[in-house]
């Protein structure tokens, strides 16, 4: 049910968004990296396969080198999704929250059931990412002379 609220009550509920809009900001710079990362090894990849056709044998370190690639793509690319989840998860938590602004019901299940599950996406984002690192770091000691 609807009722009237006076401006402490909307201003209290602003105060609570808070802390979630300085976590999407730092969950949207994560993103950020991610996707660039994700531009690099798109980038690599067409390098090599222009290689790899102009060769008439396609060398062994390019086909591994691609293999590598694909595998970093593919943890990167879960990460993106992750963090985007962990996004909506952050945007409903601040939705939620103004809504029990106005709405006479307890919301703090809800609340934090989206938050624990936002941290989840972003904990498994960042394990991806930890891996994408490692798989980039060993092909490049691997890969010196």
């Amino acid at each position: 049910m609807m009722t009237e609220l006076p401006v402490t009550t909307i201003a209290h509920a602003i105060q609570l968004a808070v802390a979630p809009v300085f976590l999407l900001t730092g969950v949207a710079s994560i993103l950020s990296v991610l996707t660039n990362r994700l531009g690099r090894i798109i980038d690599r990849t067409r390098l090599l396969y222009g290689r790899s056709v102009a060769a008439v044998e396609t060398d062994q370190t390019i086909s591994v080198e691609l293999k590598s690639l694909k595998q970093r793509a593919r943890l990167i690319h879960l990460a993106i999704g992750l963090c985007t989840i962990c996004l909506l998860l952050i945007c409903s938590v601040i939705a939620v929250l103004f809504l029990g602004s106005f709405v006479d019901v307890d919301i703090a299940a809800v609340i934090a059931a989206l938050f624990v599950a936002a941290m989840l996406c972003l904990i498994v984002a960042l394990l991806n990412f930890m891996c994408e690192i490692f798989l980039a770091t060993v092909h490049v000691r691997a890969s010196r002379p």
